[in-house]
Formats: C-alpha cells, sequence, structure tokens
C-alpha cells in the first residue's frame, strides 16, 4: 500500500523546511502571511522562522522532540510551527481555552519538553513554559548542522494531536509529514486554489481544520491572512479591508454572521471559495451564504484529527450536492459505509495508531484495517451526507432515531441561532427528545408548542418531536464551535 501510495503521488518528500525553503527560492518577494497592517514575504517569513529555531535549539530543542504551542492565530503561531519543524520537532498544539487541569494532563501524556504561549499563560505549564515574546531575545549562534542532526524526512513524526475532550485516556494522533502534506498538496487544485489566492481561516489554527488551511497555502506558496479570534464583525471587516480570495469557515460563524447582518454590513466580493466544515451545516445555512455571495464556490468539507480532509466538494460541484453533502472522497482516500451506516475510512492521510492508548486504537479500527469514524452517512451517488454521529442516537421505546434532522430544520427557524436535541431518561420509553436552544435574539420568546407546530409542519414524525424546551444564551461549543452535546444539562 505504501508503494501505491508513493506511486500515484498522495506521498512525496514534503516536509514544511522543504515547502518554506522552496517558496523562497521560487517567490521571495511574494506575500506569505498578513497581519493586521504587517505583510510577510516568504524570505521575510524564513527569517523569522531562522531566528525562532535558533533559539529553541538553544533551549535544548532537538529532533524528535515534543514541543506544545498555545497561541491565537498569530504570527508567532505560524513562527513557533515553522520552526519547531526546521529543528525536526513535533508540534502539539493546545486549544486556546484549555486551563490548568487539561493542559497539565496533557503535557504529561505527550512528553512535551517545552511550551511557547503568551505571557499570561505561564502559571498554568509549572515552569515548563516560555512565553513566546521571550524566544529570540538573545542573540544566538547559527542552528545547529544538519549534517550532525539530519534534515527531517517525509515519514517523519511533526503534529501531535488531540482530540475533542480531554479525559483520563487521552486521544491523540501523532501525524508524518508524508500523510498530512500529501493530503493538502493535492487537495489544494481540487479546491481551486492557487499560488494567487490568498486564504484566510476564522477557525482556530490550534486544529486540523484550522491547519489545513496553512497546509493549503504552503503546498502552492499563497498568501495567509490571520484573525486571531472569531467574532462576526471581526471577520467581516477583515475581509472588506483585506479582500482574501478564500475563506475557511464552519457553520457556527456562518449562522453567527447571519445572525448579526454581518454579510449586509460589509463588502464580501473578494471571496472565491468558502470551505465550510466543523460540524454538520444545514442546506438551508449554505443556501443562504451562498445566495448572499454568487461569485463564490460555498462548499463543504468533512475531516478529522485523524486524518485532516476526507470528503469535500468542489467548486464546481452541483449547487444541490454542496449545500446538502459533505462531498466526494480526496484524492486517493477511499470510504465505505457499515451495515449500521458507520462511515469507514481507508487512505494515504488516515493516521495508524493512537498515541500511547493501545485500547483507543484497537476499537478505531475494523478487522481488515478501515477507520470507524463515529459519524453516520448515507450515499448519494458520488456523494456521501453526514448524517449524525452514533452515540447520538436516541432511542425512544426501541425505536431509534437520528437528532440531526431535526435540529437543521430547528437551524433554519427565524428565531433560533443554534439547537441541539439531546436524549432525556424516561421510565416508561427509555428516552425521550430535549430540545436546546440559543435564541438569535435573547429578548424573543419561543414555547415548546411553538417548534411542535413548526416540525409538524415539515412533516416530522410525531415519534422524534422534542418533548422539552430548554433555553440557553449560549451553546458550549468545542474551540472549532462544535457543540458539546456532553455539556448540555436537563434541569431538574
Amino acid at each position: 500500500m505504501e508503494h501505491e501510495y508513493v506511486a500515484r503521488g498522495w506521498w512525496s518528500d514534503d516536509t514544511l523546511a522543504k515547502w518554506l525553503a522552496r517558496h523562497v527560492a521560487e517567490r521571495p518577494e511574494d506575500p506569505a502571511m498578513l497581519y493586521q497592517d504587517q505583510l510577510w514575504t516568504w524570505s521575510g517569513l524564513a527569517g523569522e522562522v531562522a531566528r525562532i529555531a535558533r533559539a529553541l535549539a538553544a533551549r535544548g530543542v532537538a529532533r524528535g522532540d515534543v514541543v506544545a504551542v498555545q497561541l491565537p492565530n498569530i504570527p508567532a503561531f505560524v513562527f513557533a510551527y515553522l520552526a519547531i519543524a526546521r529543528l525536526g520537532a513535533v508540534m502539539c498544539p493546545l486549544h486556546m481555552p484549555y486551563r490548568g487541569a487539561e493542559v497539565r494532563l496533557l503535557m504529561r501524556h505527550s512528553g512535551a519538553r517545552l511550551a511557547i504561549c503568551l505571557p499570561q499563560a505561564k502559571e498554568m505549564f509549572e515552569g515548563r513554559a516560555i512565553a513566546f515574546s521571550d524566544l529570540g531575545k538573545e542573540r544566538h549562534e547559527a542552528l545547529p548542522s544538519r549534517d550532525l542532526h539530519g534534515e527531517p524526512g517525509a515519514a517523519d513524526p511533526f503534529l501531535l494531536l488531540y482530540t475533542s475532550g480531554t479525559t483520563a485516556a487521552p486521544k491523540a494522533v501523532l501525524h508524518p509529514y508524508r500523510a498530512i502534506l500529501g493530503n493538502a498538496r493535492v487537495g489544494a487544485p481540487e479546491h481551486g486554489l492557487s499560488a494567487k489566492a490568498s486564504i484566510l481561516c476564522a477557525a482556530p489554527l490550534s486544529h486540523l481544520y484550522g491547519l489545513y488551511s496553512l497546509h493549503c497555502a504552503w503546498a502552492l506558496g499563497a498568501c495567509t491572512i490571520l484573525l486571531p479570534a472569531f467574532k462576526p464583525d471581526d471577520l467581516g471587516f477583515l475581509v472588506q479591508r483585506t479582500k482574501p480570495t478564500a475563506l475557511w469557515t464552519a457553520p457556527a460563524h456562518l449562522a453567527a454572521c447571519r445572525a448579526g447582518g454581518v454579510l449586509h454590513k460589509y463588502g464580501w466580493s473578494s471571496l472565491e471559495l468558502a470551505i465550510v466544515s466543523g460540524s454538520i451545516a444545514s442546506p438551508s445555512l449554505i443556501q443562504f451564504f451562498s445566495e448572499k455571495l454568487p461569485r463564490c464556490a460555498v462548499t463543504q468539507l468533512w475531516g478529522m484529527t485523524e486524518l485532516q480532509a476526507g470528503l469535500y466538494t468542489r467548486p464546481r460541484d452541483p449547487p444541490e450536492m454542496s449545500a446538502a453533502t459533505a462531498g466526494r472522497p480526496a484524492p486517493g482516500t477511499e470510504v465505505r459505509l457499515s451495515q449500521e451506516g458507520e462511515l469507514e475510512v481507508l487512505g494515504p492521510s488516515v493516521f495508524l495508531q493512537y498515541y500511547n492508548n493501545d485500547e483507543a486504537t484497537r476499537a478505531a479500527f475494523t478487522q481488515d484495517g478501515w477507520f470507524r469514524t463515529g459519524d453516520l452517512a448515507e450515499r448519494r451517488g458520488e456523494y456521501f451526507a453526514i448524517t449524525g454521529r452514533c452515540k447520538d442516537l436516541i432511542n425512544r421505546g426501541g425505536v431509534k432515531f437520528n437528532p440531526l434532522e431535526l435540529e437543521m430544520l430547528l437551524d433554519a427557524h427565524p428565531k433560533i441561532l443554534q439547537s441541539a436535541i439531546v436524549p432525556m431518561p424516561d421510565p416508561v420509553l427509555g428516552e425521550k427528545a430535549c430540545a436546546f436552544i440559543s435564541l438569535r435574539n435573547p429578548a424573543q420568546e419561543v414555547s415548546l408548542q411553538e417548534l411542535v407546530d413548526y416540525l409538524l409542519g415539515k412533516d416530522i414524525a410525531k415519534n422524534k418531536l422534542p418533548e422539552r424546551l430548554v433555553l440557553v444564551a449560549e451553546m458550549p461549543l468545542t474551540p472549532t464551535r462544535k457543540i458539546i452535546k456532553g455539556r448540555l444539562r436537563i434541569p431538574d
């Protein structure tokens, strides 16, 4: 299988150091990164990366070491990422919301030698962190000779990524360059991107979806535009001012922009491509965005920490497929459905095992080596529509149903910003559905009967209807703005 991946071009000699060196040689003065009013060319970016790499090497970071990074979407993150790779070390991104207990758990599990963070966060790391602003203040000698330490190879690991949630048995994936960079290299042209693109990512770079925006840009030599943290008006203003051609975003971002009227306040006409991912988007939300931006191809992408980008629609795909499905497989990726409808994946970007977690690894793969994603899906010709999570099914009186259909309809309701349907215990039926709702306008009111009537008007079966309503000011969200249903508590 490895031979086929190489022969088909899905794996190559890709490393971040080689990509950066190539762009410095081929387009030294082209734009590489824009943040606020400061622009870095490829040669300027390489100079900053070398400076930070020297500082890390002086602190003992060497090939194979794990370096944790907890930084927002600012230039420091990019400098740290490329500098760690320059040394042949492994970056372990930590999400910005993580605090002391979570940070200490992941630092122990990853075996990180050092953490790079903001000055105010250093205390969480118990003496094992350095503020990025303190890196590179001193003068350091040249980088260690590659003759002594060896240049990283495409089969070497470079990313250690934790899946959502931090439990007593964390699940992390150690990715080699060839899998993740190869996936981006063959994916970038599928998205219609070129070296002339400018890519803005609204998702956090600490997650693989956000990193995919960097990987696609770096595969081509395109420019990255940085947004430190998502706020609807900040995104709209940045799009209007910097005129990106491509946008990485999530359904929750689009819903917040729609609720805030952001698409009317700012100019979005520069966009030629939007990729929507992170959770399942309702067709009505994609259609709304497409209608407001008729010159922009609005596409969807499905991926996971375990494989980066697995499915996506392409810019020239039929609009109805882009609105209602996660797309077609990425080049080299094979997809199938189990008898239960679970999506299973095999391919050059799929991880091999969880880091220091054999039990989770055994549970993650079928006997013939396919990765069990935990997502339910339906096949629609060449396309696949994600229909929910296996664990989200509600068992009402022995009849199971998937709440995603209800959630998509509720998200299209004019009063609702976000919805989540979760099971609640019932002494007779076992489980019933409880609807958690956050409103677009908190001053409005909505009743359970109003929602039931609305759903009945959409021809929903009565056994699927929510039987309790809980209003929340805002949903608990992952860093990629996916609703964390486990944190939704049904009041007594």
